[in-house]
């Protein structure tokens, strides 16, 4: 196994850590493996696209129906020759 030393780590987020390491009945050391553990086993999430994450809102909400006209055929069209 290696071993790693983080230096110049900010007084808060050390304190967060050390309660973080309280809650969980953990060291600081084991909680910071269980937090790397974590962040890196963890399967990338695809990205949405715009449409896909519009349609994930208001899909829950319901669609309407819309009434749509006939369709009508083709204009023939204009003839530019003499």
């Amino acid at each position: 196994m290696g071993s790693i030393i983080i230096r110049r780590l900010d007084d808060d987020l050390k304190t967060k850590l050390r309660l973080l390491a309280a809650k969980h009945g953990r060291s600081m050391e084991q909680e910071a493996r269980e937090i790397l553990k974590a962040g890196l086993t963890q399967r990338a999430t695809r990205r949405l696209n715009l449409a896909e994450a519009i349609r994930k809102h208001i899909e829950p909400l319901g669609g309407i129906e819309l009434v749509l006209p006939p369709r009508e055929p083709l204009h023939t069209p204009p003839k530019f020759h003499k």
